[in-house]
């Protein structure tokens, strides 16, 4: 038996002073430990819950021009896939939702950590992501039109063993051509690959900006918006009937705002970028006030939005308006609950040790969580 001793948690139910005591890789007792066979004094530190990054895409760089990697390899994509495992693991991600990557790369990635070939977090993947002919993605994508053949582009990745299953309800930004608020695959087609999906309990995610996207997404019962950039109150309240999360992913447009086209990203890539930032603002006020459910994710992968860097999308989410042990709650046990992981995401008996020891409070402050001191997955230090 390992113990954490000295120190405080922090997790969804509070911050308090208690000892964490670690076996098998799972937690087995918090409070006053006496008994461990070796034990890690963290006076004056935090223990808290790993972070679960809702969205990523493990083979992006954040090159300033993600089309720029279309022409190289599914092996070159493995390779750099790879890296990224083990710098959000540095980083204090303890588990990932990859949603789109060439090939099986993110799929073969988390069979790579489930084995122990490559150190990272948990990894759930979608496999490829599904658009319509020519649409948001589709270089990386598979490409389907009209309801029959979205069905099978759905069954498709689930016999591939996809945890989720994802699509691309409306344009992007880091398409060329594509608009981004602009509807793509119609209510129809979301709904058959709802249907297909839900046949195997697997649930679902959409891309998807604007408000008619986002509507027909939510109604034909899609598990989780990404983006939501132009979301309306109407849309809010939506997505709160149907119990939809919002992966809100602040971390991607500000990277792109940020930059520009000065350090080589695309003209057209920033400019709806900045369209779409003066609209992210009004959509985040309308999901808190509505009470919308919403998970952490980043799009980690996309221009000068790196891996190393999660940590930081939780002071945007404050900096949006919620407060700083709702990030905490968003970044853990609700997407976590969205992963479908229901053994992680706390500092609790029976919970995974998926953990980090932080010099301050993360319910008290957003930035506690940038460069953990230790990082613990199933009780083992990574570092």
């Amino acid at each position: 038996m390992l113990a954490l001793t000295g120190g405080r948690i922090a997790d969804v139910t509070g911050t308090r002073r208690a000892d964490v005591a670690i076996e098998d890789g799972r937690i087995v007792a918090v409070g006053d430990v006496a008994d461990a066979d070796r034990t890690v004094d963290v006076s004056g530190q935090v223990v808290a819950p790993g972070l679960v990054d809702s969205h990523v895409h493990l083979f992006m760089d954040g090159r300033p021009d993600a089309e720029s990697m279309r022409d190289e390899s599914v092996e070159t994509a493995t390779y750099r896939a790879a890296a990224n495992l083990r710098t959000a693991l540095d980083a204090g991600v303890t588990a990932v939702r990859d949603l789109g990557a060439p090939g099986t790369v993110a799929l073969d990635a988390k069979a790579a950590v489930e084995d122990g070939v490559l150190p990272g977090p948990r990894v759930l993947a979608a496999g490829q992501n599904i658009t319509m002919t020519g649409g948001h993605g589709h270089w990386i994508g598979t490409e389907a039109d009209g309801p029959a053949a979205v069905r099978k582009a759905a069954r498709e990745q689930v016999k591939r063993g996809a945890d989720v299953v994802k699509c691309m309800a409306t344009g992007g930004v880091l398409t060329t051509g594509a608009q981004t608020g602009a509807p793509e695959l119609t209510q129809e087609e979301l709904e058959a690959l709802v249907e297909a999906a839900s046949a195997k309990d697997v649930p679902t995610s959409a891309h998807a900006h604007g408000e008619v996207g986002i509507q027909n997404a939510v109604r034909a019962g899609i598990t989780s918006i990404e983006h939501g950039t132009f979301m309306d109150r109407e849309t809010a309240e939506l997505m709160v009937d149907h119990g939809t999360y919002w992966v809100p992913t602040a971390s991607a447009l500000h990277g792109i705002v940020e930059h520009g086209v000065e350090a080589g990203i695309p003209e057209q890539a920033v400019a709806k970028a900045e369209d779409a930032t003066d609209r992210f603002e009004d959509a985040f006020r309308h999901a808190l006030d509505a009470g919308v459910t919403i998970a952490m994710g980043t799009d980690a992968g996309t221009p000068f939005n790196f891996f190393a860097d999660v940590p930081s999308e939780l002071e945007l989410m404050v900096e949006y308006g919620m407060s700083p042990a709702e990030a905490l709650e968003s970044a853990t046990v609700t997407a976590a609950d969205l992963l479908g992981l229901d053994d992680v995401g706390r500092v609790a008996e029976g919970f995974r040790a998926d953990l980090v020891v932080l010099g301050d409070d993360p319910n008290e402050d957003a930035t506690a969580w940038g460069d953990p001191d230790r990082v613990l997955v199933d009780g083992q230090f990574h570092r």
